[in-house]
């Protein structure tokens, strides 16, 4: 994270809050908004349901690859699917102009957001719970992610300032690093 990035890229469990903290987090910091959950519905015309339950998980994975890999936007706030950590190569071109923040939450409030996870669209072997599911995904989110916070608990504004207030701190060491002062001069 040498050069500021243009987009927040919000990564998580279903259930996290990408969506709902994406679009707030995205009228705070004057950003576009954009939910690749919905990109990828709008280009197959069905539901991530309906994909799974059609082509296999596997296969959304693979789309959800795509579509990642071909996004190019800037000033934007990205909510991605949940499954987007298995893709280095998408993850690093979303790094490229983007800073990746993991909304972590714990099995138990995922579960009581999600309830019936069997027909929200979620990319994960038939015979895997979701317990197992959080289970191998919690090291690839905090693999990936340049900041963490905490959303369990908490409101969506609340979980939007502290994200906000982490950009902060990150853009004021950056500037002390280079040597720029708040105002931008040296």
């Amino acid at each position: 994270m040498d050069k500021k990035a243009s987009n927040i890229v919000l990564i998580g469990m279903p259930g996290s809050g990408k969506s709902t903290v994406g679009v707030i987090l995205a009228k705070k910091t004057a950003r576009a908004f954009v939910d690749t959950d919905v990109l990828i519905q709008t280009a197959e015309n069905q539901t991530l349901q309906q994909i799974v339950d059609q082509k296999g998980h596997a296969e959304l994975r693979k789309i959800e690859e795509a579509l990642l890999l071909g996004l190019k936007v800037k000033n934007h706030v990205i909510a991605t699917g949940g499954s987007a950590v298995y893709s280095d190569a998408a993850m690093a071109h979303l790094k490229s102009d983007g800073i990746i923040v993991f909304l972590d939450a714990d099995l138990a409030t995922l579960e009581q957001r999600v309830g019936d996870f069997s027909a929200r669209g979620i990319a994960k072997r038939p015979d895997q719970s979701f317990a197992q599911l959080y289970a191998q995904r919690l090291c690839l989110y905090q693999k990936h992610a340049d900041i963490t916070v905490s959303c369990a608990g908490i409101a969506q504004e609340a979980v939007c300032d502290q994200i906000t207030a982490k950009l902060t701190a990150i853009h004021s060491n950056q500037r002390r690093k280079t040597g720029y002062d708040a105002r931008g001069q040296h």
